[in-house]
């Protein structure tokens, strides 16, 4: 970043290594007039009915699809995502939106709860505008999560987006613009770190919303808390993919290799540790090392590339130094391990095994397409192994008996846990972590009441 009174960040192809853009950061002014014309809009959009809310939503889905082809170069682009994923992210949040649109009426309508008053209810009324700040993994899917179901609730945003993907976040906003959304209900602020913590601290901020990293989560958190703000932080996660003795090998490693290596092995909820039982750890190990090999990295936008670049070449960088450090403290590598020769942020396809506590493979979030196998003996000590991290965001078990596996999974720290499925978020079921994988939840009903305040109305 450059500094001084024009500062501005230049984004850089992950692929290619060529400048993309440079986008300038706003001064005072411009975020002022951000800020006006949210507080502005609030009590016009909040007084929608559900149903107009919704109209706009589904304006919103059929923006995202007719312009999906320009928002999929702009995010392959800016971050390095595979083509198919990333039209598959598009088509995703342009679901939620539908989604949110008929179904939001379910979730916030008032609530009659029996006591001896006349009438005693909750209903769920919404608080002004939300700010987030949202990360580069799912630039178009992170927003659209918070946004969708903010929007219909009845609230205004701010986006505070990735300095890597300032293309994805003016889009997203012409998308809304052109569904007739008004003016201020949403906007973006293309702002540093320390401008966006003097925007928290306005008054006109009501709460803030953060998919980002650990360190993000700690500075936004405490500037909420020292506000008084409501926050919800969905942070880092090293999701434990327990195979037990009896699960079906082919399944598993299949789901094992789209888990870990889809989006560059860059999500949250990506399987990270592969804690496989003694009696098939080498059967799997095997499969999953030759399945892995097929991942080929090369252009995102070639139909023929299996595995995009890391985002940017200084993540490459500190995975590349994980790796080498978990090695030295005695894991051994069965795959990959390097860079790509010649590639401005790409890593090789990578595989870990005999990883241990002590190693960054084991104690550390490894956000890249690098595998970690942690061997155990049994289901009680895969348990202890799964929990045995500072994350707690998501986890599965893979068994043939369903019965087995789901016993197995209530005992998981996380907040999320799945049973012969890969970790997804789905805008049915609520989302977010627990232990330092932050707190909070976002989709479902759980999430939209979030930034709502709960209100109970008791007549006598």
């Amino acid at each position: 970043m450059q500094v001084g009174a024009m500062a501005s960040y230049q984004t850089v192809n992950p692929f290619s290594g060529q400048v993309v853009g440079t986008i300038a950061l706003m001064g005072a002014a411009e975020i002022e007039q951000r800020l006006a014309a949210a507080e502005s809009a609030f009590p016009a959009w909040s007084s929608l009915a559900l149903a107009q809310r919704g109209q706009f939503l589904h304006k919103i889905a059929a923006g995202l699809r007719a312009r999906r082809d320009e928002l999929q170069r702009t995010m392959t682009a800016e971050m390095g995502k595979l083509r198919r994923e990333a039209l598959a992210e598009i088509e995703k949040s342009a679901a939620a939106c539908e989604y949110y649109a008929d179904h939001a009426g379910d979730y916030l309508a008032p609530q009659p709860i029996p006591t001896e008053a006349q009438r005693s209810y909750v209903v769920y009324q919404p608080i002004g505008c939300v700010m987030a700040v949202m990360p580069w993994n799912f630039p178009v899917w992170q927003v659209i999560r918070f946004l969708a179901p903010g929007l219909m609730a009845g609230n205004v945003a701010l986006l505070k987006h990735a300095s890597n993907v300032p293309g994805c976040a003016d889009l997203l906003r012409e998308v809304v613009a052109a569904a007739g959304v008004p003016q201020g209900v949403f906007d973006v602020l293309h702002i540093d770190n320390e401008q966006a913590a003097a925007v928290l601290r306005d008054r006109r901020i009501k709460a803030v919303t953060l998919t980002g990293s650990e360190r993000a989560g700690r500075s936004i958190a405490a500037n909420a808390g020292d506000q008084l703000k409501k926050c919800v932080m969905e942070l880092g996660g090293s999701d434990a993919f327990v195979v037990l003795a009896d699960a079906d090998i082919d399944t598993a490693v299949a789901a094992a290799v789209k888990s870990r290596f889809d989006n560059a092995g860059q999500t949250c909820i990506a399987a990270k540790r592969f804690i496989v039982v003694e009696p098939i750890a080498d059967t799997f190990v095997k499969r999953f090392v030759e399945a892995a090999k097929a991942r080929i990295h090369g252009d995102p936008q070639d139909e023929a590339t299996t595995l995009a670049p890391l985002a940017r070449g200084d993540l490459r960088d500190e995975l590349h130094r994980q790796v080498r450090e978990s090695i030295d403290k005695g894991a051994t590598l069965l795959l990959g391990g390097e860079p790509v020769a010649g590639s401005h942020a790409g890593y090789q396809a990578s595989i870990l095994d005999h990883v241990g506590p002590g190693m960054p493979a084991y104690e550390q979030e490894l956000f890249g397409p690098v595998a970690a196998i942690l061997r155990v003996k049994d289901d009680a000590e895969a348990v202890r192994v799964a929990n045995d991290t500072t994350f707690g965001l998501g986890g599965s078990v893979w068994t043939a008996d369903a019965a087995r596996g789901e016993t197995l999974a209530l005992q998981l720290q996380c907040g999320a846990a799945f049973v012969n499925s890969v970790v997804k978020s789905d805008a049915r079921l609520p989302f977010g972590g627990t232990k330092r994988s932050g707190f909070g939840r976002e989709l479902a009903g759980h999430g939209i009441h979030e930034f709502m305040n709960i209100k109970t109305v008791y007549v006598a």
